[in-house]
């Protein structure tokens, strides 16, 4: 009778060690899906959080260069003022020498005579000096 018994022990002793495996391939494979999930929650909040900060990186930029180009358009106006005030002076300095300038012709042509050709000398420069009034005229229009 022992030899029954001993055969119904080694018996009953593989099922529970095959059963113990089971239960421990399981835990295995549930640990090993719990660290997958991990590494691709982890992946994906590091990707979300790259693209948070280049929204951010795009948007500071973006003010960055808004305020350079503000700073240089009111550079450039301010040049551009300056250029106009500067011309302006100029040609009223430019008037007021072709003024005179015409003013002595009128006076040399009075008082010249036949024998001097003085007159010619004064048409050619007032023509000269006309010509650049009319270029500086040209140029503040191109400014305006």
């Amino acid at each position: 009778m022992n030899m029954p018994i001993e055969t119904t022990t080694a018996n009953s002793f593989p099922r529970a060690a095959s059963k113990a495996t089971k239960v421990r391939k399981k835990t295995y494979v549930y640990l090993f899906v719990g660290w997958v999930m991990l590494i691709a929650i982890g992946v994906a909040a590091a990707m979300m959080y790259a693209e948070h900060l280049r929204q951010k990186i795009a948007t500071d930029i973006a003010q960055q260069t808004q305020q350079q180009l503000q700073v240089v358009q009111q550079d450039y106006q301010k040049q551009v003022t300056q250029l106009k005030d500067s011309v302006t002076t100029d040609m009223k300095a430019l008037q007021t020498k072709v003024d005179s300038l015409n003013e002595l012709l009128a006076f040399t042509k009075d008082s010249a005579n036949s024998k001097t050709d003085n007159s010619n000398q004064l048409y050619t420069q007032l023509a000269d000096v006309k010509k650049k009034l009319e270029e500086l005229q040209k140029n503040l229009d191109v400014l305006k």
